[in-house]
């Protein structure tokens, strides 16, 4: 099929992208020229493993063209995919301007049939409204073309997008009527297999469906959390608490990790639209209000567990393993990392860091702060009084702790993400805090 795509973003690029390694002609409009150029080179705007493969390949076979030429897209394309950003407000409601743009487009310029599909994260009861923009600007112009709009929300985890856009575990569709369900089973026939399916429902409850699933992960995360705190009052140790937990088949490990929290661009955004969403219709969403509060908590008590243990940060060296939000990517989006470094500079401790894919963005980020940056994590702990773990990146899990006490002028370590077992760790002579271990 013909399918264009509007937004060049993570998740444009990469639903794009995988559209045309299904066999699909894809057109990706993006307002922003220099990215477009960018993609137009070869060169990949977001970082994803698999992504610039992937990207150079459909390049060369010309499965995928990027342009700024919203009419031109429009014009070629059967089925038009809606896949730009949306960002949280200060008053906690959805920015959802960005699709509302790319709809009034649309509907300015569509001739003949259009199967309309939102990706973009959008509050539930947004797909009715965008079909009401639609017709306003048909009416505009004085014509009644023929379209449906449909709810397709994306459930790509960052560092494994690529795979997930490749192998969806399940795909969620919000139709109303036989003719979109038909024209959407063929966008995604090439991607069925065993334990694929598509999820068939109304507009609404496709909407809510993405909302639900990162508010219950976040849940998952925090509930892990409040016990990992009790655990440590107790003597219990979280890691057996979660295989014991986990191993319940109704429940299983997936996000029963204690640590610093939860971060990124989606759960905790997703969540204040959920409260917001709650408070409009009259409603209290307890649990996620305790949710948020519990991951707010974390990030806290992890910067509290390193000011005890060192008392005056004062021209303390803290060596910071991993900054962005999770690993294999470089998204600093609400990264727990971000809290720990502004409330050591605030203590004036001297900080240095090292992050296999993020160390650029950090840059950017903290401009003009006094900040060391490193391109090997043991060459920054010379004379370091701590370690502070805060993603976990696959080359933290074995470290050569014998080189890093040598090199350590206090072996001490902060593990906000329970990658060590204390009692191994302890055993190569390091002071060690985690969340729950014991």
């Amino acid at each position: 099929m013909r399918i264009a795509v509007f937004g060049a973003g993570h998740v444009g690029l990469v639903t794009g992208l995988c559209f045309a390694e299904k066999g699909h002609e894809v057109v990706c409009v993006d307002s922003d020229f220099s990215k477009i150029q960018l993609l137009k080179s070869g060169q990949s705007v977001v970082y994803e493993p698999g992504i610039l493969s992937l990207l150079q390949s459909q390049l060369a076979q010309k499965r995928i063209v990027f342009t700024t030429d919203a009419q031109e897209a429009i014009e070629q394309a059967e089925v038009l995919f809606v896949a730009v950003g949306t960002s949280l407000k200060e008053d906690a409601t959805v920015d959802v301007r960005s699709v509302f743009e790319v709809i009034a487009t649309i509907g300015s310029l569509m001739q003949g049939f259009k199967l309309i599909v939102i990706k973009s994260t959008v509050p539930p009861g947004t797909s009715q409204a965008l079909k009401q923009e639609i017709s306003r600007e048909l009416q505009k112009r004085s014509v009644s073309e023929d379209f449906e709009m449909v709810s397709n929300p994306e459930f790509l985890r960052e560092g494994v997008a690529v795979e997930d856009g490749l192998r969806p575990s399940r795909i969620v569709i919000g139709c109303e009527s036989d003719r979109a369900r038909s024209w959407m089973q063929e966008v995604y026939a090439a991607f069925l297999k065993e334990d694929t399916r598509i999820l068939w429902m109304d507009l609404g409850s496709s909407e809510m469906s993405k909302y639900a699933a990162n508010a219950m992960l976040a849940t998952r995360i925090s509930f892990m959390n409040e016990f990992a705190r009790l655990c440590e009052f107790v003597g219990a140790d979280i890691q057996q608490v979660r295989l014991g937990l986990g191993s319940d088949p109704r429940i299983g490990y997936s996000f029963l990790q204690a640590g610093i929290g939860y971060g990124g661009s989606c759960l905790s955004k997703d969540i204040q639209v959920l409260l917001c969403t709650a408070k409009k219709y009259g409603q209290k969403f307890r649990i996620l209000e305790a949710v948020e509060e519990v991951n707010r908590m974390q990030r806290d008590l992890f910067f509290q567990k390193i000011f005890k243990a060192l008392k005056d940060l004062r021209g303390k060296k803290i060596a910071i393993w991993g900054m962005a939000f999770k690993p294999h990517t470089n998204d600093l989006r609400d990264a727990p990392s971000l809290a720990l470094m502004d409330a050591l500079l605030k203590s004036q401790a001297q900080v240095c860091v090292y992050d296999p894919a993020a160390m650029e963005e950090v840059r950017k980020k903290y401009r003009g702060k006094k900040i060391d940056f490193y391109q090997d994590p043991y060459e920054m702990l010379e004379g370091a009084d701590a370690l502070c773990i805060v993603t976990e990146w696959p080359c933290f899990e074995k470290p050569d702790f014998l080189k890093m006490k040598q090199l350590m002028k206090e072996p001490r370590i902060f593990d906000g993400r329970n990658l060590y077992c204390p009692d191994e760790v302890k055993q190569w002579g390091f002071q060690y805090e985690s969340f729950g271990q014991c």
